[in-house]
């Protein structure tokens, strides 16, 4: 075995050379030679223009060559700009970490490539590519940012507000692309799309910009800590709290929309769409809240309303002779209203116990009914070790290409690991909740509760202070496969007693987007376009964030940093169809989710 020598930049430099010639030389065995076996190569867009990970040191090398007859990448080095080669774990494994960059015919590109020791000295164990800019378009940012020359100084013309105002009201024109849902994934891919002077609509459902965070329950803050979260051009201020309260950022948003000049049509809604294969454009239906329609025809729908889409509202049986409230959590807000009633939460994931939570600090008393078995692990320190890399110290634009570059075998070892060392962090807690008959896993293959909400969009809970309530007793504890039926007083038992319920809250989270596609668009686009979210059968997420089976549409979800990292790539393909770069129908069939409930 080789170690690590001290200068790390000279082995890094080194191997990136010899990558770069044999790459020139479209020699594929020479290339393999650089890799371990059982090395990985993601590509974002620079190679393929996809998202794609291919596997072993023989087909990456063969999939590099066969595309760098299209590619042309070349200048090959370490990125003086970015974070030096340094000596790191992932997943376990100890090794040599480097970003670099590339230029391509088209594009210029950065990657992350992580060597470590072998029999014959430092072999390739994963590389990536991704484009980060088209030639010739590059965002309107820094020093190539707008003068303002169309209203600065133009005392007889219109001003900067009138044509804000203009562009807004699309009176005389279409935008070539409609986002659907102002929450972070709509947001953001409008404010990408905009640095690439692509005319883009964002339409939303709700009075107010920021109302998908604002309008939910009281006391929701953020799970995860606010250096993870920021967004594409504006970080959150360093004054902020480490875990964000719902309304704040709900604020942010609406400040977000109007310092990134996007154009937001609130109180509208997606009434449904048709795409002319000929004319490669859509043809859309908008609903305004005075009821009026306007027809749009865009190139681009995207699709930014979430993981999922319609809530699930699973059959109970005789829920109807239940003479209480029933609503969905989503329509859930605070609990002040049934203080000193009395309540069911059916679903014991994250929005099940925050609303038991809720209702139990109004002075309701709450009972969790369980389902399945559920996930947990407390918010700290469990909770934040998936997002240790952002507390490493290097600047965030590096730690999202980090992120970008681990392959979904890495992705799945690395999860692992965590979850072994969550479950000592937690063991006195989970052992407490296993007693008082709480049933838990640790997700498939115990890969926790990261892998779960990319496979499935739920199932978990990060601890805030519900499970110590249900140990305690303050919460109840209910299993689903106790109840027997629904009456009016609330839910029979099977062994006979009943359990009296005032309300009823269904935590049962949502149907997948191919549901919200059949009814947006009909079953034949919903078909063609394929399962979304939960991981292919390649090891990335089934339509999300790139071209689908449906041209023009596209989808954009997950967390803040997910948005922010991944509405860069979409916008960039987005942009190339619209430069002819790229045609707007894949050529290759979509994948299939291999996710399971």
């Amino acid at each position: 075995m080789t170690a690590f020598p001290d200068d790390t930049l000279a082995v890094a430099k080194d191997w990136l050379d010899r990558f770069a010639a044999a790459l020139a030389a479209n020699d594929a065995d020479r290339l393999a030679s650089l890799f371990r076996d059982d090395s990985h190569w993601r590509d974002v867009l620079a190679f393929t223009w996809h998202l794609t990970t291919v596997n072993g040191a023989s087909a990456l090398a063969k999939a590099i060559c066969e595309t760098q007859t299209e590619t042309e990448a070349f200048d090959f080095e370490i990125d003086p700009d970015r974070t030096p080669p340094r000596v790191v774990t992932r997943a376990g494994t100890e090794t040599l970490e480097t970003i670099f960059r590339f230029e391509t015919k088209l594009g210029r590109g950065s990657g992350v490539f992580r060597l470590v020791p072998g029999t014959e000295g430092l072999a390739g164990w994963t590389f990536h590519t991704a484009l980060q800019e088209l030639k010739g378009h590059k965002e309107q940012v820094g020093w190539n940012r707008p003068k303002g020359e169309s209203y600065a100084r133009d005392f007889g013309g219109p001003n900067w507000l009138d044509q804000r105002e203009a562009a807004q009201a699309y009176e005389d024109r279409d935008p070539e692309v409609i986002v659907v849902g102002a929450g972070q994934a709509g947001l953001d891919i409008a404010a990408r799309l905009g640095q690439l002077d692509i005319d883009t609509l964002v339409i939303d459902r709700h009075e107010r910009i920021g109302d998908n965070w604002r309008k939910r329950y009281h006391s929701l803050t953020l799970h995860n800590e606010v250096h993870v979260n920021h967004m594409p051009y504006m970080p959150f201020p360093d004054t902020w709290p480490t875990y964000v309260p719902k309304d704040k950022l709900a604020n942010w948003f609406e400040a977000y929309a109007d310092a990134m000049e996007l154009n937001v049509w609130n109180s509208t809604e997606f009434a449904g769409g048709d795409y002319d294969d000929t004319e490669e454009r859509w043809t859309v239906t908008l609903r305004r809240a005075d009821g009026s329609e306007r027809i749009m025809r865009p190139r681009h729908v995207v699709m930014a309303v979430g993981v999922s889409g319609i809530k699930s509202m699973p059959e109970l049986p005789d829920l109807n002779e239940f003479a209480g409230t029933v609503v969905h959590s989503t329509d859930y807000t605070d609990g002040e209203p049934w203080a000193g009633k009395r309540a069911l939460i059916i679903g014991t994931g994250n929005s099940g116990h925050d609303v038991a939570q809720d209702l139990h600090s109004h002075g309701a008393q709450a009972t969790l009914v369980q389902r399945r078995p559920t996930t947990v692990v407390s918010v700290e320190p469990s909770g934040q070790l998936v997002y240790g890399l952002y507390k490493e110290g290097p600047p965030t634009e590096d730690c999202d290409l980090i992120v970008t570059s681990v392959p979904f075998p890495i992705l799945k070892r690395t999860y692992q690991l965590i979850v072994k060392e969550s479950q000592k962090a937690d063991k006195d807690l989970l052992e407490k909740l296993e007693a008082v008959g709480f049933k838990m896993d640790v997700g498939e293959d115990g890969t926790g509760f990261q892998m779960k909400y990319l496979q499935r969009g739920g199932g978990y809970y990060l601890n805030v202070g519900c499970s110590e309530l249900i140990i305690e007793g303050e919460v109840g504890l209910l299993q689903f496969d106790e109840i027997d039926t629904f009456v009016p007083e609330g839910a029979r038992l099977k062994d006979g007693r009943t359990v009296p319920a005032d309300l009823l809250v269904m935590a049962t989270g949502y149907k997948g987007q191919q549901d919200l596609m059949r009814l947006f668009f009909g079953d034949k686009i919903a078909e063609r376009a394929g399962p979304v979210w939960g991981f292919s059968n390649d090891g990335e997420l089934a339509n999300m964030w790139k071209r689908t089976g449906q041209p023009g549409l596209w989808f954009i979800a997950g967390s803040l940093a997910q948005c922010r990292i991944y509405s860069k790539y979409l916008a960039l393909q987005i942009k190339s169809c619209e430069e002819g770069i790229i045609p707007r129908k894949l050529k290759i069939e979509p994948t299939t989710a291999i996710a399971a409930e």
